[in-house]
C-alpha cells in the first residue's frame, strides 16, 4: 500500500511539474508577444535634434555608449564622476563637438541640479530623448564582512543615484515622451558569494523602475532595464582590495569563522580576470532600448552562451533547487571545507 502511494504521489508531482513547465513556456510565449505591443511609440533618426544624458560615462558601458551615440548623430551629455579624467579626455577627443562633457557624481544633489541647468540650456531643437543610468559601483564581501557604511555607499550610488538623476530629468524626459534606461545586472536576480551588498542595491533599482514603468506608460514614456552578465573583465567595475584589507576589518569571531585562507580565496576570485573583455553586446542593447521604436522592457545580456541558457530558466526555478545549484558550485564546496580552519 505504502509503494502505491508513493507512485501516485510521485505521479501527481509530475503531472503538476509538467503543468507548471508548460505553464511557464506559455506564459514566456505571451510575455514575448506583448512585450513590444502597441505602436510602441516613436524612435529616433538620425541628426543633431535630441539628446540623451549617460552617467558614469569615465569607463566601460558608459563610455562606449557615449562613442556610440556620437556617432549615430545625437547631442550626448557625457556624466563623468572625473570631468578632467582620462575617460573624459579620451570621450572629448574622440567625438565630435556635439558631445558635453558634464561633471556628475550621482550622488550629489548640487551636481545633479547643475547638470539639470546645463542640459536646459543647451538643449537641441527637439529636447531630451533619454536618461540611460549607467553610474555604478561593485564591491565584494560576504554579508558579515561589510559595514553598515559599506551598505549606505553601495546603495547610494547604484539605488539612490538612479532615482536623484530620474527625478531631476524625467519631466524632460516626459516632454518628448522619450526613454528612461537603467544599467542592472543579473546579480538582481541570480544569488552569489559575496556579491550580497551589489544585489540588494541591483534588485532595490529594479524595483524602483519597474514601478516607474508603470506610472510613465500613461505618459508614453519607455522604461527599459539593461541586465549584464559577466562584463567584469571589460568593465573594471569590481574594487581592487586585498585579502590583507578585508581581514583587518574583520572582528576575532569572525576571524575564527571564516578563517584567512577563505578570505583570501575570496579575493583572488573576486579580483580575479573572469568574463567577457567585450562589451559591445551590452551597449547593443542599451542602444536598441533607447533608439528602437519598440524597445524592450528587459534586456539579459550574457556573456556566453551557457550562461544565456542558463540566467533565462533561472528565475523560474523554484527557491530550493536554485540554492541547491548554487551549494554545489565549486566555489561554494570550497568555502564549506574552509569554515573554521586555521
Amino acid at each position: 500500500m505504502a509503494v502505491r502511494i508513493s507512485m501516485a504521489t510521485m505521479h501527481l508531482f509530475g503531472q503538476i511539474a509538467c503543468i507548471l513547465s508548460v505553464s511557464a513556456v506559455l506564459l514566456w510565449v505571451v510575455s514575448r508577444l506583448f512585450s513590444r505591443r502597441g505602436d510602441g511609440g516613436t524612435g529616433v533618426q538620425k541628426g543633431y535634434r535630441y539628446a540623451v544624458l549617460i552617467t558614469g560615462c569615465d569607463s566601460g558601458f558608459g563610455h562606449h555608449l557615449a562613442q556610440r551615440l556620437d556617432a549615430a548623430g545625437l547631442v550626448v551629455f557625457a556624466g563623468c564622476l572625473f570631468p578632467a579624467g582620462p575617460g573624459a579626455q579620451s570621450l572629448a577627443k574622440s567625438c565630435s563637438t556635439h558631445l558635453k562633457v558634464l561633471p556628475l557624481d550621482v550622488t550629489s544633489d548640487d551636481q545633479v541640479q547643475r547638470a539639470k541647468e546645463a542640459l536646459r540650456d543647451n538643449l537641441p531643437e527637439n529636447g531630451l530623448w533619454a536618461v540611460v543610468n549607467n553610474a555604478g559601483i561593485a564591491d565584494w564581501a560576504e554579508t558579515e564582512w561589510n559595514t553598515i557604511k559599506d551598505y549606505s555607499h553601495m546603495v547610494d550610488v547604484n539605488l539612490f543615484g538612479c532615482i536623484r538623476t530620474s527625478i531631476a530629468f524625467l519631466p524632460m524626459v516626459r516632454a518628448t515622451k522619450g526613454r528612461m534606461v537603467y544599467v542592472s545586472s543579473i546579480l538582481a536576480f541570480y544569488t552569489c558569494l559575496y556579491m550580497g551588498a551589489y544585489s540588494v542595491s541591483k534588485r532595490g533599482l529594479e524595483a524602483f523602475a519597474d514601478c516607474l514603468r508603470v506610472e510613465m506608460d500613461s505618459f508614453g514614456v519607455k522604461v527599459c532595464i539593461v541586465q549584464p552578465g559577466n562584463f567584469g573583465n571589460a568593465t573594471n567595475i569590481i574594487r581592487m582590495k586585498t585579502g590583507q584589507d578585508m581581514w583587518e576589518k574583520l572582528d576575532d569571531e569572525r576571524k575564527h569563522t571564516f578563517s584567512r585562507r577563505y578570505v583570501d580565496r575570496v579575493t583572488e576570485s573576486a579580483v580575479g580576470k573572469s568574463g567577457s573583455t567585450n562589451v559591445d553586446a551590452v551597449v547593443d542593447a542599451m542602444v536598441d532600448a533607447i533608439l528602437s521604436r519598440r524597445p524592450k522592457s528587459r534586456y539579459l545580456v550574457a556573456s556566453s552562451v551557457t550562461d544565456a541558457l542558463f540566467l533565462h530558466v533561472c528565475p523560474y526555478l523554484p527557491t530550493r533547487l536554485a540554492d541547491a545549484i548554487i551549494s554545489r558550485s565549486p566555489m561554494y564546496v570550497e568555502r564549506k571545507a574552509m569554515l573554521y580552519s586555521n
